[in-house]
């Protein structure tokens, strides 16, 4: 015998940030070619390209602005 299933109320809706298209607002990592986290600021978007720089040398690390639709590339070691 099936268990009846309750109701709950709705949930709004998810912000849902897909990854194979360029987001239109903000700033985005670039990982190998591939957008993976959004974020409010450049600042913000270099501290976590940075991050992951220092522990991944090998990775490409870009930071991609969506109002100017240009990328950065992140360096490591930082310049000085």
């Amino acid at each position: 015998m099936k268990k009846p299933k309750i109701e709950t109320e709705e949930q709004p809706p998810r912000k849902i940030i897909r990854a194979d298209k360029a987001p239109t607002t903000g700033y985005s990592l670039v990982v190998d070619g591939h957008f993976k986290s959004h974020h409010d600021t450049v600042e913000a978007a270099e501290a976590a390209g940075m991050a992951l720089k220092n522990q991944f040398q090998m990775l490409q690390v870009q930071v991609y602005d969506a109002a100017t639709r240009t990328r950065s590339m992140i360096e490591w070691p930082a310049p000085a």
